[in-house]
């Protein structure tokens, strides 16, 4: 899911932005404790964005009774600029 904020954004940041959300790896202890690598900050074209994994039930009314099993997972990328968060 692509935030107003981000859909607001130059068609080819969006391109670049969701290009560097796929190709994310800086993960460290600090900013992934858990190592669940389910959420990242990326820094492009003066802007700061955020994305993050949330893990729902299939029908996407609640969370997930188990976000490790995709029988009853559906999982929702969110990518949105920093200040809308």
């Amino acid at each position: 899911m692509l935030t107003q904020g981000v859909l607001s954004c130059d068609p080819l940041t969006v391109a670049e932005l969701l290009i560097a959300v796929e190709d994310f790896d800086g993960f460290t202890p600090d900013n992934d404790p858990y190592a669940e690598h389910d959420c990242g900050v990326i820094k492009l074209s003066g802007n700061t964005f955020f994305w993050k994994f949330d893990y729902y039930d299939l029908d996407l009314q609640m969370h997930s009774p188990d976000p490790s099993d995709p029988a009853v997972t559906a999982r929702v990328l969110t990518i949105m600029l920093a200040d809308e968060y």
